[in-house]
């Protein structure tokens, strides 16, 4: 599965989305029997505008398995299944692992911090 660095040229809006996601904090980070993750997916809809998103999700399995999954359209978002371009890692190692309480939380506060610094297409936090 590709990974895309934040480095490359991308989404005008994508340095704004890192800092966002960089002043968040996982209070159980590392803590003993944390094993649940956030994660982050770039979206790209190639159809007329170009349009360019993330998907935001939680989950207690690998983030890249769980990636995989929703390709393959299992318990998939469909927007993920559609447009699903990689995982972006950079965007929440500093929060991976943590407490499953804290990562419906952190679910949350990253979608809503990605709407806020300007992303123009956000799916998932629930």
């Amino acid at each position: 599965m590709p990974r895309h660095k934040l480095t490359m040229a991308g989404p005008h809006w994508m340095k704004k989305a890192m800092s966002s996601a960089q002043k968040l904090r996982a209070e159980t980070f590392r803590a003993r029997g944390a094993r649940h993750f956030v994660y982050v997916i770039l979206l790209h809809d190639p159809r007329g505008n170009e349009r360019w998103g993330l998907y935001v999700g939680q989950t207690s399995r690998d983030p890249d398995w769980r990636f995989d999954q929703h390709k393959a359209g299992y318990k998939a978002s469909r927007a993920v299944r559609r447009f699903g371009v990689c995982l972006l890692p950079e965007l929440v190692e500093h929060l991976n692992p943590m407490m499953d309480w804290e990562s419906l939380d952190l679910e949350a506060a990253l979608a809503d911090a990605f709407r806020q610094c300007g992303v123009p297409w956000v799916e998932g936090g629930h």
